[in-house]
């Protein structure tokens, strides 16, 4: 999952960003409406965690920004504000949930992760393919009972082809979804990742890959 965490708050942004790389997710920060309207224009985010009271450009101009792009993009919108009429003029302007300040991390993660499924086709919750079950919110995985200790990129990796439903996924679109923007283009993150997963999952191989193209997930 790419996020996008745009919060003049720099310690909050900076700490939300720190806990959900820690699940796995492709996280950018930036701390003001400005720098927020040229990432969405950038980049495809799944989640954009959007403070409402940005300064430079207002959160509200950004969220219809995003809106007005018509992408696949969801909004959580951010606020100090907790009134009835406030969540309501938020999710008025597109955002498809709000949060207010102070928030629970926890929730915060578990909103993230309901408006990345409603982004895509309806998955199941847990996958469960060629012995490969991975469960996104135990963060857990195991194949044919075996339990596999995975990096959270080895994870973002395996999630994302698996998910593919045995399509071809590029490195490009790896890079793009599991690293974040200060990640070097002409990094062998990807192949690296790719070559300790195949070796975590073991025999018979279950990620192939297609020359000039990518990878496939499955037998």
């Amino acid at each position: 999952m790419r996020i996008l965490v745009a919060e003049d708050e720099r310690l909050l942004a900076d700490a939300v960003a720190t806990g959900l790389r820690h699940y796995g997710f492709a996280v950018d920060v930036c701390y003001d409406g400005d720098a927020a309207a040229e990432r969405v224009t950038v980049h495809a985010y799944d989640v954009v965690i959007l403070d409402r009271d940005l300064p430079k450009i207002h959160g509200d101009e950004v969220c219809r920004l995003i809106i007005a792009r018509n992408t696949e993009t969801r909004v959580l919108m951010l606020t100090a504000a907790a009134s009835i009429r406030d969540r309501v003029d938020g999710l008025g302007l597109g955002a498809d949930d709000y949060l207010t300040k102070p928030f629970a991390f926890a929730e915060l993660t578990a909103r993230v992760q309901a408006l990345y499924r409603r982004a895509r086709p309806a998955v199941p919750p847990v996958l469960d393919a060629a012995g490969v079950v991975l469960d996104p919110a135990r963060r857990h995985v195991t194949r044919d009972g075996r339990l596999l200790a995975l990096s959270p990129k080895e994870f973002a990796v395996l999630e994302i082809l698996m998910r593919g439903t045995g399509t071809v996924i590029g490195p490009e679109e790896l890079l793009e979804k599991a690293w974040d923007e200060h990640t070097d283009p002409f990094t062998n993150a990807v192949r690296m990742a790719v070559m300790t997963l195949r070796r975590k999952l073991g025999n018979p191989p279950l990620i192939h890959t297609v020359p000039g193209a990518g990878y496939r997930f499955g037998t």
